[in-house]
């Protein structure tokens, strides 16, 4: 038994050194170098303020900012540590009266639009962190955002262009606007 129990507990610590701590340390050394910014959360800010990251969404509410996609998370909106969508079906009276709920609140703090509520700003993604919206969903805050902060609708719209990122690698996914990203990018203007 013995020459059966030495050579797997050997094997058994050369394993977890081996993939428990050499593996680990290479791969986080290599990212560290190839790819500091990603390795560290691509954050957004200054190192000694940083704003948020530029892959989780955050709960914008002031009129003077853009609103990002609903939070399907909980127990608090864009939890990391929650990620998951909220499961329910189109035909659920929930995520209806969310919905309606949202397209109201769209609608007061914008009382001039009569153009259709895009669906990116009423709908949480599959996630519940995506710091995306279409740039339709941009567009649509436009008027909103200029009013609040006093500025022409066509320098907003200006900087939410700016601000649009295309297809990934030209072909995959759709066009989208980084919201932390122009919220940002507006209140530089300001300063």
């Amino acid at each position: 038994m013995q020459t059966t129990v030495k050579p797997a507990f050997i094997l058994l610590l050369c394993l977890t050194a081996l993939t428990g701590i050499a593996y680990p340390l290479a791969v986080t050394l290599i990212a560290q170098i190839a790819f500091p910014t990603q390795a560290n959360g691509s954050l957004l800010g200054s190192n000694e303020q940083p704003l948020g990251s530029e892959l989780i969404g955050q709960t914008f509410s002031r009129p003077e900012y853009f609103w990002g996609r609903p939070s399907a998370t909980s127990p608090a909106a864009y939890n990391g540590g929650a990620s998951s969508g909220s499961n329910q079906g189109p035909t659920n009276p929930a995520l209806i009266d969310a919905v309606q709920a949202r397209i109201k609140a769209l609608r007061d703090a914008d009382p001039t639009h009569s153009e259709a509520v895009p669906v990116d700003l009423v709908t949480a993604s599959a996630s519940g962190l995506d710091p995306h919206i279409s740039p339709a969903a941009a567009a649509y805050q436009v008027s909103r955002v200029a009013k609040a902060r006093q500025m022409s609708p066509d320098s907003v719209t200006e900087l939410v262009e700016r601000y649009t990122q295309g297809r990934q690698w030209g072909i995959l996914g759709e066009p989208r606007v980084n919201v932390l990203e122009l919220n940002l990018a507006l209140d530089q203007l300001l300063k």
